[in-house]
């Protein structure tokens, strides 16, 4: 396992140091110090472990088109976007998220052991969300494809402007979004969410308790009928 200090190394240099490495290999990350921008554009399907607090951007324009990429899991809080366009592989915070987790991910998975703030899963196309705890308001706003699953409450908005992905909520909804309606569960539905509880080890949220938030797909196509809600 490789040993990459930022304090020593600087963000460019660890970085610099994460591309480098083969498929299978295992990097440590040391003294991230809610620096931003770690871990950035790795491509290749390796372990990294960071040991403490990361700013903004975590994981971000990590993996590959055909969904592999990197296992990244922090052991810490992070900021804004973390996992913002991943393309593949995983990103697994053991603390809480700032805003718009998971912004805009293509692919893989991104699971956060704790709260996320605000816009969660903001235009994400076809990753997967998976939050233990509270999402704050505009979670899944403009979200157009992939999967949210909320172990605990939603804040005001939630799913404004939805496209074709799920959200899946554990708790309560303080409100939905504009164009987002409230969808019975399916038996595909629950299956589902067994398996994102098994996978990710969340055993608090009940599958058959949950509520599905999807698009009543009334703003796909502008109408002067539907101006107010846009």
């Amino acid at each position: 396992m490789d040993a990459l200090s930022c304090e020593t190394l600087g963000v460019q240099g660890v970085n610099h140091e994460l591309r480098r490495l083969a498929p299978g290999d295992r990097a440590h990350v040391t003294h991230p110090r809610g620096r931003h921008n770690l871990a950035v554009g790795v491509s290749r399907p390796i372990s990294i472990t960071i040991e403490g607090n990361a700013g903004y951007f975590l994981g971000g324009l990590c993996g590959a088109a055909d969904g592999t990429g990197p296992e990244i899991v922090v052991h810490g809080l992070v900021g804004w976007s973390v996992g913002e366009n991943l393309m593949g592989g995983s990103v697994r915070i053991h603390g809480s998220a700032s805003q718009s987790a998971g912004s805009s991910a293509r692919g893989g998975s991104i699971v956060i052991d704790g709260d996320a703030s605000l816009r969660a899963g903001i235009s994400l196309k076809g990753a997967t969300l998976v939050i233990a705890g509270n999402a704050g308001a505009m979670s899944g706003f403009m979200a157009q494809s992939g999967r949210i699953l909320i172990g605990g409450d939603a804040g005001g908005g939630l799913g404004d402007s939805l496209y074709e992905a799920v959200i899946y909520v554990g708790g309560g909804i303080t409100s939905l979004g504009s164009d987002a309606v409230v969808q019975e569960m399916t038996d595909e539905d629950i299956l589902a969410v067994k398996e994102l509880v098994q996978e990710t080890g969340f055993d608090h949220i009940d599958p058959n308790r949950v509520t599905k938030v999807v698009s009543a797909r009334q703003l796909y196509h502008f109408s002067t009928h539907n101006h107010g809600a846009y």
